[in-house]
């Protein structure tokens, strides 16, 4: 996380808006925000490096590096490209994905996929995302919600006996496209001093449709993995969901039947960090002794797009 706070008293100073209401319709108290100058991919690799440096591996030693993001450094090279290089890992490929609050998720099983077919023995999946940079702040819808963060994993095959990841359930409605997007800067809408002024370059959301779909949707999507499964929330030892809205989060969680210590919710100290959330929710979990080895944890997303993402796995470290 950068160490720069913006709390919600900053932002009572910036838009017309209150600690109060942002608190009981977001959850969010305050988020991190880059310095001038620090862009995704220095997040990204610095993530990375705590990550490997857990691991007790080099860089070297990486062979693949996806990275979950819809704020890349820019346009091309992918960010995974300038990871690969701040980081020193010599000996990998890269590539970046899109889906974004659903991008690590789906970063994860395309990941898992590279080493479960056997090509690759180490694949560092990162979700990583500065929000800020495309945030209007004069807009109290979107400003008072997002933050800048990063997370990264590192992929291995299974040891004898152990099961890792166990299954996942992933869907895209592309029909909700309008309700959360940018509109600006791609070869629909070209940057130009047009689209500038038209503020199209930020983030634009319908803020009650985004909240109907992803209350409904997160939910049936953690249903289908878990039924697919022969498991029912109770068997979960862990819940980690996207951390867009704790609301949205309650609401999944008394679905499934999970009490809430078993849900693991930081978004009151780090906001929407898109693709960030649950790397991030992960070492959150870690440092609070939510998540042991061996346990059965549940991963859930909802994002833009609209992209559903959803993982089973058993914690294996």
């Amino acid at each position: 996380m950068p160490p720069r706070l913006l709390t919600n008293a900053d932002l009572e100073k910036m838009v017309e808006t209150t600690d109060q209401w942002i608190t009981e319709r977001t959850g969010i108290r305050q988020r991190h925000l880059v310095d001038k100058g620090v862009a995704t991919s220095d997040l990204a690799a610095e993530a990375a490096r705590r990550c490997l440096a857990i691991r007790g591996i080099s860089a070297d030693d990486v062979e693949a590096i996806i990275v979950a993001t819809v704020t890349p450094d820019m346009m091309f090279p992918a960010t995974a490209c300038l990871v690969q290089n701040k980081i020193g890992a010599k000996h990998a490929w890269g590539f970046d994905l899109s889906a974004a609050c659903s991008g690590f998720p789906y970063a994860l099983q395309v990941g898992a996929k590279l080493v479960e077919s056997g090509a690759h023995k180490a694949v560092l999946v990162i979700g990583a995302d500065v929000m800020s940079s495309i945030i209007d702040y004069k807009d109290r819808a979107t400003c008072v919600i997002f933050g800048d963060g990063a997370g990264a994993v590192l992929l291995e095959p299974c040891l004898e006996g152990e099961i890792g990841l166990i299954d996942y359930y992933h869907e895209i409605d592309g029909a909700g496209a309008p309700a959360l997007n940018m509109p600006g800067g791609g070869s629909l809408n070209p940057p130009t001093s047009e689209t500038v002024l038209k503020n199209m370059h930020v983030v634009h959301q319908d803020g009650q449709a985004v909240y109907k779909f992803a209350v409904r949707k997160m939910a049936e999507a953690a249903e289908t993995v878990l039924a697919r499964n022969g498991i029912t929330g109770a068997d979960l030892d862990c819940f980690i969901p996207h951390q867009a809205n704790k609301r949205i989060i309650l609401s999944t969680a008394d679905r499934l039947g999970l009490p809430l210590d078993r849900v693991v919710i930081n978004i009151d100290r780090f906001g929407n960090t898109t693709a960030a959330t649950i790397p991030l929710a992960m070492k959150t979990a870690m440092e609070e002794g939510t998540l042991k080895k061996g346990e059965l944890v549940l991963l859930a997303s909802v994002g833009a797009g609209f992209t559903v993402g959803t993982t089973l796995l058993r914690w294996e470290m």
